[in-house]
C-alpha cells in the first residue's frame, strides 16, 4: 500500500511540475500551478457547490410545503 501512495504521490508531483512549466524542477511555476489549483479553484468550487445545494434544498423544500 505505501509503494501505490508513493507512487501517486510523485505522479501528482509529476503533472504540477508539467502544469507549473518545469518538468523535473521545483520552479516558480509549480509554486504558482499549487497557489491556483489549492487556493483558487478548489475553495471556489466548494462555494459554488455549497451555494447550489442551498439553492436546491429551498427549492425542494418550497416544492414539498
Amino acid at each position: 500500500m505505501e509503494i501505490l501512495v508513493t507512487k501517486l504521490f510523485e505522479f501528482c508531483v509529476s503533472i504540477l511540475q508539467i502544469i507549473g512549466g518545469s518538468p523535473g524542477e521545483y520552479g516558480f511555476g509549480y509554486y504558482l500551478a499549487n497557489i491556483v489549483i489549492f487556493i483558487l479553484i478548489q475553495p471556489s468550487l466548494i462555494i459554488i457547490f455549497f451555494i447550489l445545494w442551498l439553492k436546491e434544498k429551498r427549492n425542494n423544500k418550497e416544492f414539498t410545503s
